[in-house]
């Protein structure tokens, strides 16, 4: 039996800038390999929506890091299930703007995340890891 599961978890950005997230970046670049983590970070002024995927153990443990990041407010798990396979197994962490398929500023500000099933933040990145050459 695989340990392998994907979290998803939104949460609201402090201080974004093209700073903010190239440091994201990199440090997920650096460390998701060691760890045997891979995803993605959809991203805007508003909004991060990020899957982490991996073993159990260090996924649950970026997660709890990242919660207590402060460059993130207002985190919150949305998703987090066992997994046979990965979304985006070439990818130490992927970066997107958010897309216009997805939720507008205005759905977020109006509860939108709160009201969406976990099947809608999957199919989110679905959809982006199909994108994917």
């Amino acid at each position: 039996m695989s340990d392998l599961i994907q979290l998803i978890y939104s949460s609201q950005p402090f201080g974004f800038d093209d700073a903010a997230m190239n440091g994201i970046l990199m440090t997920a670049r650096r460390n998701n390999p060691r760890d045997a983590i891979t995803g993605a970070l959809i991203c805007r002024q508003d909004v991060y929506l990020q899957l982490l995927e991996g073993p159990q153990a260090a996924v649950e443990a970026r997660y709890r890091s990242i919660a207590r990041d402060n460059r993130h407010l207002d985190v919150v798990q949305r998703v987090s299930r066992p997994v046979a396979e990965r979304l985006f197994p070439n990818w130490a962490m992927r970066d997107d703007p958010a897309r216009s398929w997805m939720w507008t500023a205005k759905e977020i500000d109006d509860g939108a995340l709160d009201r969406a099933a976990p099947d809608d933040f999957i199919a989110v990145f679905t959809r982006l890891a199909a994108e994917i050459d």
